[in-house]
């Protein structure tokens, strides 16, 4: 199976990884091979965080969200203590992605990522990784390495050479 494959058999991607990982290349591709991409406003809905989500998800047919209310799950505690976001709404949206065939892909990157500050990105990465393995119990996982994303392009028809794993219903992808 290549890449393309296991990213497609979804109709519903949801694009997460900490700030700072480049993604235009995954959302390039993703627009190549038919996905809408929805850009939601970094501002959350002040009486329902999930509400836009909910919309989107209500509507047919592909879509690609880029970022999405598990930002805040991981930003929102580290920068201002809580989030705005609860455990509750975040497995009540995983539930919605996996019930509209879809899949969180999770970019991830090395500790010496390029304009991230390293402590910084050790405490993001760790944080993003409890909140991948907690809601992988409800909606399936892709994990990526962004340095892999370039190395051959994610484009139709080109066969990405990397090993695929599953483990329960997270999906990892490596070289």
């Amino acid at each position: 199976m290549n890449l393309p494959q296991a990213l497609l058999r979804h109709r519903t991607l949801v694009i997460e990884g900490a700030d700072g990982i480049p993604r235009n290349g995954l959302i390039a591709a993703l627009a190549d091979h038919g996905f809408p991409i929805q850009h939601l406003p970094d501002r959350l809905h002040h009486v329902d965080p999930t509400r836009p989500y909910r919309e989107l998800l209500a509507a047919p047919g592909r879509v690609a969200l880029d970022g999405s209310i598990i930002h805040e799950l991981v930003y929102g505690p580290l920068r201002r203590g809580h989030s705005r976001v609860t455990w509750i709404q975040a497995l009540d949206f995983a539930e919605s992605v996996a019930e509209r065939d879809g899949a969180l892909i999770h970019l991830t990157a090395s500790a010496g990522f390029p304009r991230l500050a390293p402590t910084d990105f050790t405490e993001v990465a760790d944080a993003y990784a409890r909140a991948m393995r907690t809601l992988a119990q409800h909606v399936p996982v892709v994990s990526l390495d962004a340095a892999d994303l370039t190395h051959p392009p994610l484009r139709p028809g080109t066969p990405a050479h990397r090993e695929l794993g599953r483990k329960k219903q997270q999906l990892t992808v490596r070289w």
